[in-house]
């Protein structure tokens, strides 16, 4: 099995700008080849196989950073290009923009080019970077990759990949200990229970304080030392939201995973969720789809299940003691009562219709 490891690193100047470079280069090699893909696909009708060792005679300057950082883009820009023509609604690759991108790059570990001693990350191409090492690595996991990264707010983090033997615990799954969840975009989600989780909405606990440091900057000219002293308060703001965010998330999905056996969500996507129904900040502030990937490899660390059944059941408009389909049933109605004459709680409704179809699935 595979788990990464997030720790921040702290690197000197020369560091600092060799990082630089990597990022650019990598963004460049990117770009680049998806260009002379373009290119020779007008010319020829056919697929360009382009590799970074071919630029390096015409731009030199790509020999001075990690030559497996440039390998990885190529791997990136083929993988996307081959999901391209395996299914053209995923979308044709895009440009990285310089300004919009993140700025990231990943590596390989090479008989110990990567490596942990004291306190202290060996990086290929870098040497040894200062880190801030909050949890250790068990000896047996293998170091597989490190990509480096650097937020909007100036700080350098290290996520490391690493590999190592797990045995998923044989269990006799009990479908009485199961749970079935329905989103809600004002509560996070309604369990089949009834019960709300309660989401803390940290977006909107801080969005005067945000509010406040944007106006600041919108008054600033646009790239004076004080303008970037502000964009970076802005951002550390954006990043303390995140990180309560996905702190939250990773203790509720633990809790959850730790409780039950198997747990019913629906299969939706958030992002066009969030579009279609004009909920776009509380939908994309909770982090729904987040919590899933959680919840589904903290399940399967412990030999449990995550359930995902068909965004197109009518969950919420069915009632689950006779099964009729309530189709003029809106947004707007949180209660209702069925032909049969049960009154019924919406979500609680479509937690449990969730949790009643996953489970027939097993």
């Amino acid at each position: 099995m595979n788990k990464a490891y997030k720790f921040r690193i702290y690197p000197n100047r020369e560091q600092r700008l060799l990082f630089e470079k990597t990022f650019g280069c990598v963004r460049f090699i990117y770009n680049k080849m998806l260009a002379d893909k373009i290119e020779y696909y007008k010319e020829t009708k056919q697929r360009l196989n382009n590799t970074p060792a071919q630029y390096k005679k015409e731009f030199e300057w790509l020999k001075e950073v990690d030559s497996l950082a440039l390998a990885n883009a190529e791997m990136n820009l083929q993988s996307a290009y081959n999901n391209f023509f395996r299914n053209p609604k995923v979308g044709f690759p895009k440009f990285k923009s310089k300004k919009k991108s993140k700025n990231t790059y990943t590596t390989n570990n090479q008989k110990g080019t990567i490596s942990i001693l004291h306190n202290r990350i060996k990086l290929p191409k870098v040497g040894y970077v200062t880190i801030k090492q909050h949890r250790q690595i068990p000896n047996d996991y293998k170091i597989k990759s490190a990509t480096i990264s650097k937020t909007a707010s100036g700080k350098y983090y290290v996520s490391i990949l690493t590999e190592y033997y797990y045995e998923v615990p044989e269990r006799i799954l009990n479908k009485d200990n199961a749970l079935g969840l329905d989103y809600a975009s004002h509560s996070f989600y309604v369990d089949s229970q009834g019960r709300e989780a309660n989401y803390p909405k940290f977006y909107k606990q801080s969005q005067g304080k945000l509010a406040k440091e944007q106006r600041k900057l919108s008054n600033m000219k646009y790239g004076s030392n004080n303008y970037q002293k502000q964009k970076v308060k802005v951002a550390t703001i954006h990043e303390h939201i995140a990180n309560q965010r996905k702190d939250w998330l990773h203790k509720l999905s633990h809790i959850l995973s730790q409780e039950y056996d198997y747990i019913c969500v629906e299969d939706i996507n958030m992002k066009n969720m969030s579009k279609s129904l004009r909920l776009g900040k509380s939908t994309l502030d909770n982090g729904f789809g987040m919590f899933r990937t959680f919840l589904q490899y903290k399940l399967e660390e412990r030999g449990k299940r995550l359930i995902k059944i068909d965004k197109w059941f009518p969950s919420s408009k069915m009632c689950r003691f006779c099964g009729t389909v309530n189709s003029s049933l809106t947004l707007a109605d949180r209660i209702w009562t069925c032909d049969c004459g049960k009154t019924l709680n919406r979500d609680e409704n479509a937690a449990i219709n969730i949790l009643n179809v996953g489970l027939s699935t097993v």
